[in-house]
């Protein structure tokens, strides 16, 4: 097995390239195994397999930084830089991340596990390479798999080509994020398959130009080509009286000619050279793509276009038109992973969104590359023309329905809690303060598991509460998400509203214990009860077990629902200011969440009523399969909420 004596990168580039190809396949074999026993990303990083070996044979990492954006896709880097043996415990608690990780290796710099932050480090970079603070010769960006879906990379692209900065970026083009990727860059080469029209043979245009431009590509390649073009240029500009009309001449030629042949060139107009496409799955044309492109560089940034396919080598993953399996849950690799399906809160989302929207056609959907997971996949084939996906673009979503919102519809944003927080800004500035009518649907709320730090919706409510106008609602069971939804668009003709539930598993309630509107739900009530709970979102259940163990040791406690974060219900404030005691429980971040306002307002009425607060504490929250290990760990469950209460 080749794979087994694979230790560093250095140990890859005494191969011959039949040796690669056969290393590629045990990679393939090796990945789809260990993310069968661990669940993790799969077609992303199947996709990658020749790419990243060509990468670590040319640049000499760590020396070279190779900086991956979405991190999701650097499996096959761990594996090539000594990690192998650590995929036993991918994304286990106190295990090989599923991201790159600072911590685990001097290959990994940056942590980045949401999208479209990569060419802004590289930027950043190459800025303290050049001031002589940063070591690192050589700076590459792998940016693909819907990144460049993101708004802040072409913002990043901008200042690469305007500061002439030496980066060097790798376009992992694969058509895909989540779902099909969004973006006209890929649609002229990956969106469209021409041979799905054609099945005999493409046109004569198709194999002309296609020729043409892989001639191009040699050319642009060529460093001597580079420097006699460079010459040309100074002779034409030289030239007494017609020289700048010669210039200019020759650069007309040179844009006509790329705009025929290359519809990514807009690429140059950044400042940014372009040469592609290239195979991403051959790894002696991406070699020499990549050497070239390194001498190329010295003249400025220069970004490769590389072809690749999600899923390579895998059925299970090829066949699967909808994500390619992004990722999936533990599987049998003989047969792959089921067809992933919407459960829990998810679920009950995507069968309430349908409800609302038969009944309302201002209803539209908004996600950003991930109408799968958030669960409008139904809405999708149900409403196509009042769904839409912006990509990995979370700003864009959140002003996007601002203006729908302005213009009369009723738009719902399903997005991942932790992925709203890059959005900030334009939910405070241009959605609440214009009191539009939009409503945010954040899945994947509180701790979420194996994703890791920057994963967990923890900040949502600490954040939100704070907003003027915004209402938050938290619901503990399929019922209520439902119910929520329903009044959520009635009440937002007053403003934006926020619904924020947890990933997996969702408990299933009789209609007597569903809530309404704003109002909390008083759920245990004993005449004779000193002590009170309030209890935010899923923790309402963890809540109830506590009070029954109590109550069966003589201890009575009250329980509210709170459901409505913000505002909170003056009913409920007012009952449990009755009590001596009073604990709220939250699974969301504690600084600043809703258990210390809940505390702000008893206290207003009695201060003398003690108060204790549980939630997530300030700090970075590792990765863990089993979101309850990391409830015990803050005392988030039955045990540790017994053990508050029974507290003095």
């Amino acid at each position: 097995m080749a794979l087994d004596r694979i230790r560093t990168p250095a140990d890859l580039r005494d191969l011959s390239y039949a040796e690669i190809d056969g290393l590629a396949d045990e990679i393939r074999d090796f990945i789809v195994g260990a993310v069968s026993e661990t669940g993790g990303h799969l077609g992303s990083n199947l996709g990658v397999v020749e790419l990243t070996l060509a990468l670590h044979r040319v640049f000499q990492s760590p020396t070279d930084a190779i900086l991956w954006d979405t991190g999701h896709q650097a499996y096959v880097h761990k594996i090539v830089t000594g990690r192998q043996a650590q995929f036993e415990q991918l994304r286990q608690g106190g295990g090989l991340s599923g991201y790159p990780s600072r911590e685990e290796s001097e290959h990994d710099y940056v942590e980045n596990s949401h999208a479209s932050t990569i060419l802004s480090y590289a930027y950043g970079m190459a800025v303290a390479r050049d001031a002589g603070t940063n070591p690192h010769r050589h700076i590459v960006a792998v940016i693909g798999d819907g990144s460049m879906t993101g708004g802040m990379a072409y913002e990043a692209l901008n200042n690469i080509g305007h500061g002439n900065k030496r980066v060097i970026i790798i376009l992992n083009d694969n058509g895909r994020s989540y779902a099909p990727t969004v973006s006209n860059l890929s649609a002229s080469t990956q969106g469209h398959d021409e041979q799905s029209d054609h099945p005999s043979q493409p046109t004569f245009t198709d194999r002309v130009t296609g020729k043409l431009s892989h001639a191009l590509t040699d050319i642009r390649l060529n460093p001597v080509y580079v420097r006699r073009q460079r010459r040309i240029e100074n002779y034409l500009q030289s030239l007494p009286l017609v020289g700048n009309q010669a210039g200019a001449a020759m650069d007309a030629f040179k844009a006509g000619v790329r705009e025929f042949l290359q519809p990514p060139s807009f690429f140059e107009a950044l400042g940014v050279r372009y040469v592609g496409p290239v195979n991403g799955h051959n790894v002696e044309e991406m070699e020499h793509a990549l050497l070239n492109a390194i001498e190329l560089s010295e003249d400025g940034p220069i970004l490769v276009h590389m072809m690749t396919q999600k899923g390579r080598g895998y059925s299970p993953a090829e066949d699967d038109n909808e994500k390619h399996l992004h990722d999936a849950p533990i599987f049998d690799p003989a047969v792959g992973p089921p067809k992933a399906v919407s459960t829990g809160y998810t679920q009950a989302f995507a069968e309430s969104i349908l409800k609302e929207a038969e009944a309302d056609n201002r209803i539209v959907a908004i996600t950003a590359a991930m109408p799968g997971p958030t669960g409008l996949i139904p809405f999708q084939e149900r409403f196509p023309d009042r769904f839409f996906d912006v990509g990995i673009a979370e700003q864009h979503a959140v002003t996007g329905a601002a203006g729908m919102a302005m213009g009369g519809l009723r738009p719902i944003v399903a997005i991942y809690s932790t992925f709203l927080n890059r959005a900030w800004d334009q939910v405070v500035y241009d959605v609440a303060m214009h009191r539009l009518p939009v409503v945010f649907c954040l899945d994947r709320a509180g701790i979420t598991g194996p994703d890791g730090a920057s994963h967990h919706g923890v900040y949502d409510m600490a954040l939100l509460s704070k907003v003027p106008g915004i209402r938050v609602l938290a619901p503990s069971s399929a019922q209520e998400l439902a119910q929520m939804l329903h009044d959520a668009v009635r009440l937002s003709d007053e403003g934006p509203v926020v619904i924020r539930y947890a990933r997996g598993a969702a408990r299933q309630v009789t209609e007597h214990e569903v809530g309404s509107g704003l109002l909390a739900r008083s759920v245990v009530a004993p005449d004779d009860a000193d002590v009170c709970v309030i209890a935010v979102g899923k923790m309402l259940e963890t809540a109830e077990q506590a009070a029954v163990q109590l109550a069966e040791s003589g201890t009575p406690v009250t329980v509210w629902d709170a459901r409505s974060c913000a505002p909170l219900d003056p009913a409920m404030i007012a009952d449990a200011a009755r009590h001596s005691r009073v604990l709220t429980i939250e699974d969301g971040i504690r600084a600043g969440g809703i258990g210390m306002s809940i505390a702000d307002e008893i206290t207003s009425i009695d201060p003398s009523t003690v108060v204790k607060v549980l939630g997530i504490p300030t700090k970075f929250i590792p990765h863990d399969p089993k979101s309850a290990n990391l409830h015990t760990k803050f005392g988030l469950d039955v045990d540790g909420l017994v053990a508050a209460l029974r507290q003095d």
